[in-house]
């Protein structure tokens, strides 16, 4: 009913039949898209599938009001659009930021905003990051509305003993302080706030870098693991995706739902990971070899192949909403924890769990005498700080093993 397009930025109005109430009336409204990235904003209007049919050409009156309210809606959206696009300044964010000027001069609101906007483009995992951050915040300053004024660098550092003493870990509270940095970041490019009062950055306010944890296994560990007499096949079917996860560059269980059929080829399994798909310039696509070992779990747990199309492993069907996907990953992945939690516990090895395959493949290629740069490559990390940090335990147990040489008279 309203199109718009230009500059690689295109505008639609929809009907998102997904939502529809008991009464068979759904939500309308506009899509906007951009370099594959989308976002949806609400009309405030809802319709029957069949109305909607209806809408364009309609000469009923009330149906007619609807058309003239909901185009009107959509040609103040593309005026904004236009505008960014004319001064070279186009992007979902910063469209999310100027739609949230004036009506998110709160730091509370603006953390909403984000939040209906991750939802809308169906980044579940992302929004609850940022879902637990406003939580936070609201349970440091009990509730208060806070303007953006008062986010100082005195305000962040007091925000970080608070969490600190709530005994966070440097790793949760360098995930808090980067979701509001994010939403700092939008506020200064809609103008809500003066560059002079962002307080984040060199000389300003630092994220603080969480130390690597030491939760990688040994080579002899993770024979046993994979040597293990599973008592059932839930916990066998666990320990071997755990295993295939290892093989498979350390790929995280989300990576793994995801994968298809399309994505084996040459003899290796080639993917994006799914984490910073969206937000990374360069997008590193991950070559992993396809082990005999990977080929026997696909066989023993996977799907057959019926095109390129189908899940490689049963666990996604490709026709869930973002939120029950997000439920489906979840429950996988805390069926595994908790499988695996017992595996270690009769084998003696503590820590087993989704993410020790990650840190073990790093680890273990180190020990081996792989180059920091192929191991950063091989994981599909934009900065070889990340991998460093990964490596971070390694190093620590080379320094011990070192230093004992020193008084081996």
């Amino acid at each position: 009913m309203f199109d718009f397009s230009e500059s690689g930025v295109t505008l639609s109005t929809i009907l998102e039949t997904r939502k529809a109430n008991t009464d068979g009336l759904c939500p309308v409204k506009v899509r906007v898209t951009h370099l594959r990235q989308r976002a949806y904003y609400s009309t405030g209007k809802r319709l029957t599938s069949e109305d909607w049919d209806k809408l364009p050409t309609t000469k009923a009156r009330e149906l007619k009001a609807i058309r003239e309210s909901i185009q009107k809606f959509a040609k103040e959206l593309q005026a904004t659009v236009e505008l960014l696009i004319k001064n070279d300044d186009f992007s979902i964010e910063v469209l999310q930021a100027q739609l949230s000027k004036g009506q998110s001069s709160t730091l509370n609101a603006a953390f909403t905003a984000k939040l209906e906007e991750l939802k809308a483009r169906g980044k579940v995992s992302t929004s609850d990051w940022y879902k637990y951050t406003l939580r936070s915040i609201g349970l440091f300053k009990k509730g208060k509305k806070i303007e953006f004024k008062h986010v100082t660098v005195d305000w962040l550092r007091q925000y970080e003993q608070y969490l600190l003493g709530e005994g966070k870990s440097y790793t949760t509270i360098s995930m808090y302080m980067r979701a509001l940095q994010v939403v700092i970041n939008e506020a200064k490019a809609a103008g809500i706030i003066k560059p002079a009062q962002h307080p984040f950055g060199k000389g300003r306010y630092e994220i603080p870098q969480h130390a690597g944890r030491n939760i990688a296994l040994a080579l002899s560990d993770i024979k046993k693991i994979v040597q293990y007499e599973c008592e059932t096949d839930t916990i066998e079917k666990c320990r071997d995706l755990w295993f295939f996860s290892y093989l498979c560059n350390g790929a995280n269980i989300t990576d793994i739902c995801k994968l298809k059929y399309a994505n084996i080829r040459n003899g290796e399994v080639c993917f994006y990971r799914q984490k910073t798909l969206a937000k990374a310039k360069k997008k590193k696509l991950i070559h992993a070899t396809l082990l005999p070992e990977m080929q026997a779990i696909i066989s023993r747990w996977g799907n057959e192949e019926v095109d390129l199309d189908t899940f490689v492993f049963p666990i996604l069907q490709g026709e869930e909403s973002p939120e029950e996907e997000r439920t489906k990953i979840k429950n996988i992945t805390k069926l595994m924890n908790t499988k695996l939690k017992a595996i270690g516990k009769k084998l003696g090895i503590p820590n087993i769990s989704t993410y020790t395959a990650r840190h073990s493949y790093a680890t273990v290629l180190k020990r081996s005498g792989a180059n920091i740069a192929f191991i950063s490559e091989s994981l599909g990390h934009q900065d070889i700080k990340v991998t460093e940090s990964y490596l971070a335990s390694f190093e620590q147990e080379e320094r011990v093993k070192n230093a004992a040489l020193l008084t081996n008279f």
